[in-house]
């Protein structure tokens, strides 16, 4: 069944906002019209000009790749390397393309690396490096008799959610001053006369990404004309998001154990790691992070972790082991491969009915030789 790529945008979306990609990414609609009618969707790790055939060939009009085929801007569309031909290709054939890539890298439920973790079958999931600054409070006054409603608008909005707890919010009492001029229409009191009234201070929790939508049902809630609130951003942890991903096997492995757990369950034709001053320590607790992780090394360190999966790891950066951490480079491509099976698992919890397939073309620029 057809489905409005405006909507499969917006649920994507939902799982990973656009607002917590990192800033060097291009994540979400890089060609198309967000109105369109898509029919079948091919998902793809990358979008190159093979996967674009395939799709041709698949009559899809949408290639869903978790990396983006434009980082940089375009400056012209000349065909003189594959970006541009890529894009070409799925302009003229009218095929749309979208990505989702470090939003979905950094979100924990859902997320690249809570795959990564089912796959290796680890427990007790946290964010690595949780993000600062993607939290805001909001303080809004309101009538005693309308808390209940304002509440309930706010946290249907999303706001109010802490960790595993939701509708979380604070209360105090107070009392407020205003006088209505020329023009107003007051919920209550009279033009002209100071008014005095018994309210709340509502205090709730509101990702980045939701503000536009909770202010809306705030107002919406609110029986004052104007509504006075206040808007702050925080510097707090956000629990839910960052990079990385950490946490515990279920029984404790040796080294080796461990090694051949990881290459079997991802499916990898090699892994390269670090030496331990310890070749007796047991792994137990682990970090990863999909992709180009070697930035999160020294913070799985202090953070105590066994070991650590990633990949891209240069040479002089297996150092920052300190022989206290087995860190492992699996390989880009293989550490985000499964990134097809999230993006088709979390379509496929939307619309039942939308086809979806995988795409073939291994597009893994990397080969070894064993």
């Amino acid at each position: 069944m057809a489905e409005k790529l405006s909507e499969i945008i917006a649920h994507l979306e939902s799982i990973a906002p656009l607002s917590m990609q990192e800033s060097f990414d291009n994540s979400g609609l890089i060609v198309g019209n967000r109105n369109q009618m898509v029919n079948k969707a091919l998902i793809s790790l990358d979008c190159t000009e093979d996967v674009v055939h395939e799709a041709i060939e698949n009559q899809c009009d949408l290639i869903i790749s978790h990396h983006p085929i434009v980082f940089g801007g375009l400056k012209r569309l000349t065909g003189s390397n594959y970006v541009e031909r890529t894009v070409e290709l799925a302009i003229k054939n009218g095929i749309a393309l979208y990505a989702i890539h470090t939003n979905l890298d950094n979100v924990l439920h859902s997320g690249v690396n809570a795959k990564i973790a089912e796959k290796i079958g680890l427990k007790q999931s946290a964010i690595l490096s949780p993000k600062k600054g993607k939290l805001l409070k909001l303080q809004v006054f309101t009538p005693i008799d309308f808390v209940e409603i304002v509440s309930e608008a706010l946290f249907q909005a999303g706001a109010g959610r802490i960790g595993n707890y939701s509708e979380c919010s604070f209360q105090g009492s107070g009392l407020g001053t205003f006088k209505p001029m020329s023009g107003a229409n007051p919920f209550t009191g009279t033009q002209g006369v100071r008014s005095r009234e018994e309210e709340v201070r509502l205090e709730v929790l509101i990702p980045e990404h939701a503000v536009s939508r909770v202010l809306g049902a705030m107002k919406q809630a609110h029986p004052y004309e104007e509504v006075a609130y206040d808007l702050i951003r925080l510097e707090n942890d956000w629990q839910e998001v960052g990079s990385g991903l950490v946490g515990y096997l279920a029984e404790e492995m040796s080294v080796d154990e461990f090694l051949a757990h990881v290459k079997q369950s991802m499916e990898l034709p090699m892994i390269k790691f670090t030496p331990l001053t310890s070749p007796d320590k047991k792994i137990k607790k682990v970090a990863i992070c999909g992709g180009s992780g070697s930035f999160l090394t020294k913070v799985a360190l202090a953070k105590g972790c066994d070991a650590y999966i990633t990949a891209d790891v240069k040479y002089h950066e297996f150092f920052d082991a300190e022989k206290q951490l087995l860190l492992c480079d699996i390989g880009h491509f293989e550490s985000e491969k499964y990134t097809i099976d999230l993006i088709s698992e979390i379509l496929s919890k939307k619309f039942r009915t939308f086809a979806t397939i995988f795409a073939q073309s291994i597009t893994n620029p990397v080969q070894y030789f064993i």
